[in-house]
């Protein structure tokens, strides 16, 4: 493909290797912000009429168009890849196969710049909603297991160490409360990043008395970025903060991973999972190994390194530099690997099986101490001597 957006019609512009370099794959992570790409499209021709751009014909025609689209990509019967450079080429170059003229202004009075911006936009939207889905589902799943096994007692540990005496429900619903913690702040995150750049064009805004409000509106969101090339350098930044929210939950899931692997153990043997979270071992027959619960301590290790990338590509001036198409495959990377991995952990829980007995059994007499010490203290003991003398 040469007929590129910013093509002039000449054989002026980079090569195949070059152009091969140019692209990469963003053609392929623009998969997953296609259906996004055309939902604002089909809010930027309304907007286009509501001004004039487009007579009423030309509008009922390109939106048509755009949502067979939709369709057709959501059916499989458009496949987004090459020869397309990438999502908004082919969405333009679709119009114009289909609709000639009319098709080739689609583009007025925007740029690819706020045209990747508000897809970006309305997929952290969409994926900060699954976040806080997902951290409910979990939380409830935590919450219902200590309503039925809260009783039942275990060691609770500092350091590895036993420590004092607790009960499932404690280690259990610590989990439902560090869940719903973080689905508070996937909801206070989508508030946050939910302003329209929809009409920012480059950086610099556009000469058309765009209906920013009205187009702003019609994607859902609560506001506009104003300044229009702040818009453009919050392009990373915003993803960032999104990330930082999904690692909250994936760090938490780390820490239950820790749990799991420790506690199932034969050292341990306090819970066991249930089989289709087991593997074995091609070597030795005796063994199962919880290979899913480690690749669910490792999701971290993929949010963490995505924040990285992150970190490292939004070293830059003001403006749009093309270092920030670096940007989008670690975002989509990681919210995909771990939405998927969260979604798993309710039915996890749900069928995990208590030891009872092996629980109980771990709290010998030592770790009765500190209740020992705090009952003399209520009888008038000072504490430190009946800390001693514990």
């Amino acid at each position: 493909m040469t007929d590129y957006l910013w093509s002039k019609g000449d054989d002026r512009g980079p090569d195949g290797a070059v152009q091969g370099f140019l692209a990469g794959e963003d053609v392929v992570w623009d998969r997953y912000l296609f259906e996004h790409d055309i939902t604002a499209s089909r809010a930027h021709v309304a907007g286009l009429a509501r001004i004039g751009i487009l007579n009423d014909d030309e509008r009922a025609r390109l939106d048509d168009a755009l949502a067979h689209l939709g369709d057709a990509f959501a059916g499989g019967a458009f496949e987004l890849g090459p020869p397309h450079e990438d999502g908004h080429s082919a969405i333009e170059a679709y119009l114009t196969e289909r609709l000639g003229e009319t098709g080739k202004k689609v583009h007025t009075g925007r740029s690819r710049n706020d045209q990747v911006q508000v897809a970006l936009r309305l997929y952290l939207r969409a994926r900060l909603d699954a976040l806080d889905e997902a951290c409910r589902d979990i939380a409830g799943a935590f919450l219902d297991r200590a309503a039925a096994d809260g009783g039942l007692v275990m060691p609770g540990y500092t350091h590895l160490q036993r420590a004092v005496p607790s009960t499932a429900g404690l280690w259990l619903a610590g989990f439902a409360e560090a869940f719903i913690d973080v689905a508070g702040l996937a909801a206070l995150t989508r508030s946050w990043l939910n302003s329209s750049p929809l009409g920012t064009a480059a950086g610099y805004g556009v000469n058309l008395p765009l209906d920013r409000e009205g187009t702003a509106a019609a994607l859902g969101f609560d506001r506009l970025q104003i300044n229009p090339q702040y818009a453009q350098n919050s392009r990373g930044r915003f993803e960032f903060q999104a990330l930082s929210c999904l690692a909250q939950a994936t760090l938490e899931l780390r820490r239950l991973a820790w749990d799991l692997s420790l506690y199932a153990s034969a050292e341990f043997g306090f819970v066991k999972l249930a089989s289709r979270y087991l593997t074995g071992s091609s070597i030795m027959p005796n063994k199962t190994n919880p290979d899913a619960v480690e690749l669910l301590r490792a999701q971290h290790a993929v949010v963490q390194g995505a924040l990285t990338e992150l970190q490292a590509a939004l070293a830059l001036p003001s403006g749009y530099h093309r270092d920030l198409q670096v940007t989008k495959p670690p975002l989509i990377r990681a919210f995909e690997s771990g939405l998927r991995a969260l979604r798993l952990i309710p039915d996890l829980v749900a069928t995990l099986e208590f030891d009872a007995a092996k629980m109980r059994a771990a709290i010998d007499p030592e770790l009765h101490a500190t209740d020992a010490a705090v009952e003399q203290a209520l009888e008038g003991v000072a504490f430190r001597d009946a800390y001693r003398g514990a």
